[in-house]
């Protein structure tokens, strides 16, 4: 488990690329329908979860991290293409909004096991 410094830093990081991503989509065009429409989309792929945790938690984590949205906006600048920027910034604007929600990566041992520590309540003795 992590210090719970080091979370809340996590934590604030993920506010900042939250921030920093709903800002730069507000000065495109292609609207907060879009927006909304597709905010939670990434969470799809917690759908890996139905075949095992290892897999479900190798499809999450390569969903709920930055490396292809970043790609994907890269592509966005550099061919011109702005819905591609747009897309982009809608998923990195999730993953700020689950970090700073205190939902991480997660380990193969299964889905309320994060690299932010265990989401989610314990369950009550006797009940679980």
């Amino acid at each position: 488990m992590l210090p719970t410094t080091t979370v809340r830093w996590l934590r604030l990081e993920g506010a900042a690329v939250l921030a920093m991503s709903v800002l730069l989509y507000a000065r495109g065009a292609n609207g907060w329908l879009l927006f909304v429409a597709l905010l939670l989309l990434p969470d799809l792929s917690m759908l890996g979860y139905l075949r095992n945790a290892r897999v479900g938690a190798i499809i999450y984590n390569l969903v709920h991290s930055y490396p292809a949205p970043l790609l994907l906006a890269s592509y966005g600048v550099l061919a011109g293409r702005s819905l591609a920027i747009s897309l982009a910034l809608i998923w990195t604007a999730h993953i700020g909004v689950d970090r700073l929600a205190g939902y991480g990566l997660k380990l193969p041992t299964g889905f309320r096991e994060t690299h932010l520590g265990r989401i989610g309540r314990e369950p009550a003795p006797g009940r679980g």
